[in-house]
């Protein structure tokens, strides 16, 4: 009584971003039994996972490239909410600077480790000039750079890929930052999320091959939980595709 019969490797392909991963999804599950005291720690670590997951997709799929900071001018702001509402003028300003169109992005802030408060990360995928963003900003100083430390022809999906690893970091510090509200652990503009499409298999090798065969090609890189010492979590697999 309880159990449900679903014996089946699934899978989660994001064609946009060039990546998916799955898990063996037993016969029979359980469902999950409270009255335990909640891991904290765990817990953090679950969120900041999945955080950094969805933000590389975002990321990857919308090809954001660029890497930029915005920092106070003066004694710094140390609000949260102001500092929401100002990065999302902000926002709004750049994309009527760059002719009203749609913009895709992603930002986090961070608490400046020498204690000037708040300041922003975030990634766009189009070329901006510095004095615009300077200008929109209008609060400080701003810095710029196309993700360039990669091996040549890495291409806008690698970069991208390289532009989320950077705001990962700070994403993960603000999961555990009491001083960051749940909702300033990171923001992206609405409407372009990377669209999945679900999969499932007799095996992970089934299910790998479906992906493989919208992709149009092999993975670059495969993780199987099979390889992790120590795993105790079901059947595990992540693959990703090269630009």
């Amino acid at each position: 009584m309880g159990l449900t019969a679903q014996a089946f490797w699934s899978f989660t392909l994001y064609p946009e971003a060039g990546e998916g991963g799955g898990c063996f999804r037993p016969l029979l599950q359980r469902p999950p039994v409270g009255g335990g005291a909640p891991d904290e720690v765990r817990s953090q670590e679950e969120a900041s996972r999945r955080a950094r997951a969805k933000l590389r997709r975002y990321c990857a799929a919308n090809r954001l490239n660029r890497f930029a900071t915005l920092t106070y001018a003066g004694a710094g702001c140390f609000d949260p909410q102001e500092l929401r509402r100002d990065v999302a003028g902000f926002f709004r300003g750049l994309r009527s600077e760059l002719g009203g169109k749609p913009l895709p992005y992603a930002w986090a802030p961070e608490w400046h480790p020498g204690g000037h408060g708040l300041h922003v990360h975030f990634a766009v995928g189009r070329y901006v000039k510095h004095s615009l963003i300077r200008d929109v900003w209008g609060r400080g100083r701003v810095h710029i750079k196309l993700i360039g430390d990669l091996p040549v022809g890495s291409g806008a999906l690698e970069e991208a890929r390289q532009a989320a690893r950077y705001l990962a970091k700070y994403v993960s510090k603000n999961v555990g930052d009491e001083r960051v509200p749940r909702l300033h652990r990171y923001e992206v503009a609405q409407g372009f999320q990377p669209k999945p499409v679900p999969l499932r298999g007799i095996s992970d090798e089934d299910v790998i091959g479906q992906a493989s065969e919208l992709m149009g090609r092999e993975p670059r890189q495969v993780w199987r939980s099979s390889q992790q010492e120590g795993w105790q979590a079901p059947p595990s697999y992540w693959c990703a595709w090269a630009g």
